[in-house]
């Protein structure tokens, strides 16, 4: 239809509180972290949180907002020593599109914000979506 786009849009739910503050800082990944912090959850959005529940295990969905998205080949997990492999067949946060996820334990539930266990994402990384680990 005339004036009509199917381009996609993506909606921000929520942001990480967390105390990981740069890159250098940040686990490897999710199985590798102890860590804890917040997903504080938009109001707007509060209601798709019926049905989380502490003790649960999650998978959360981040804009990896701080990484470079016009790299298609790295060394895997960083180290040099690692050839040149395709983005795509690794878990690197550089990508075309920069998502990330990750597996939290939920600690407990205030509102909209979950206290979570097992960040590997920077402080104000956005959340895009959160499903139930199946």
């Amino acid at each position: 239809m005339e004036g009509e786009t199917n381009q996609p849009e993506l909606k921000i739910i929520g942001i990480v509180e967390g105390d990981i503050l740069s890159l250098g800082d940040a686990p490897k990944g999710y199985g590798e972290s102890e860590r804890t912090g917040y997903l504080e959850i938009f109001a707007e959005f509060h209601e798709g949180l019926d049905g989380v529940e502490a003790g649960q295990t999650i998978l959360v969905l981040f804009w990896l907002h701080e990484s470079s998205r016009d790299i298609l080949k790295v060394h895997p997990r960083g180290k040099k020593e690692n050839r040149l492999r395709g983005v795509f067949s690794t878990r690197s946060p550089v990508r075309p599109n920069p998502i990330g996820v990750s597996e939290l334990k939920v600690l407990g539930i205030d509102g909209n914000r979950l206290h979570v266990q097992g960040l590997d994402v920077l402080d104000k990384t956005p959340v895009i979506d959160i499903k139930k680990k199946i």
